[in-house]
């Protein structure tokens, strides 16, 4: 290879570490933020394991920034997704939550973390990172009955548990309630009632059964697949159009799919995944 030769493939290696660079930093790490009634969850684009610390009646908006940044040192993120359990509107939340402390309708979330921020509901949030495709509905089986229904990568959240089911509403009989009231034998049959109900109602493609509770049930009703409370993480990275579906990796690499994944028209719903 002669001079002029070299000196050109050498230019060519400039340029591709050059683009290299380039696209690296533009990508965007993000921080999901998982509140449950019991404890907070936190994962970061590229980091191995979750974090967490205890939640509960006294935990403000406030307290939950100011715990999440201090659990979250060392790591790096651009933006935050945050899962909350209560009915949220154009990504606020527009009622406080059943089991924390108050303040967090009208909380400024963004100006608290100092980063661009995305608030859902939980059991959106769930549903989004368990979604592989067509007509989704995701049943989340906690505190009472989350709900939220995809189609073709738009997330509609919704309040299915608030329906009228034989004395009172899906949710008295399928949610935590239910469960403690009428044993285990029973609650499982009521499951398997309003999942076939639902599904006849709604004809989705896949339907996925999650929330903290679903380990309780001896088997999956028909048609339907277990989903995993660590399915919200990936619906946090979603949110902004990331799929870190394997977060040891390091890597955190887009989905066209998600380029705008959710619209929130309604946001009701209870707020109940299970944690």
């Amino acid at each position: 290879m002669n001079a002029k030769s070299l000196l050109a493939a050498e230019r060519r290696t400039v340029r591709q570490d050059r683009a290299g660079v380039a696209k690296k930093s533009s990508v965007k790490n993000v921080l999901v933020v998982d509140v449950g009634g019991t404890s907070v969850k936190i994962l970061a684009s590229g980091q191995h394991e979750r974090r967490s610390f205890p939640s509960g009646p006294t935990l403000t908006p406030k307290r939950m920034v100011s715990g999440v940044k201090k659990l979250a040192g060392g790591w790096m993120y651009d933006l935050v997704s945050i899962g909350y359990p209560g009915p949220v509107l154009r990504a606020r939340p527009v009622a406080e939550p059943y089991n924390l402390g108050r303040g967090w309708v009208g909380f400024d979330f963004a100006a608290a973390f100092g980063r661009p921020v995305k608030v859902v509901n939980d059991a959106a949030m769930q549903a989004l990172g368990s979604y592989k495709g067509g007509k989704m509905l995701f049943l989340g089986l906690g505190t009472g009955l989350g709900t939220a229904m995809i189609v073709e990568g738009i997330v509609e959240p919704m309040e299915l548990g608030h329906l009228p089911y034989k004395k009172g509403t899906y949710e008295d009989y399928v949610g935590r309630v239910g469960l403690e009231r009428h044993g285990k034998k029973k609650w499982r049959r009521h499951v398997a009632d309003v999942v076939a109900r639902l599904i006849a109602a709604l004809e989705p493609d896949d339907t996925v059964i999650g929330g903290g509770n679903v380990g309780k049930l001896k088997a999956l009703p028909p048609h339907s697949r277990a989903g995993d409370n660590a399915n919200a993480f990936r619906g946090g990275f979603r949110l902004w159009g990331e799929d870190n579906a394997r977060p040891h990796t390091g890597t955190s690499a887009p989905n066209p799919k998600f380029a705008h994944p959710v619209r929130q028209m309604r946001s009701r719903t209870s707020g109940s995944k299970g944690h």
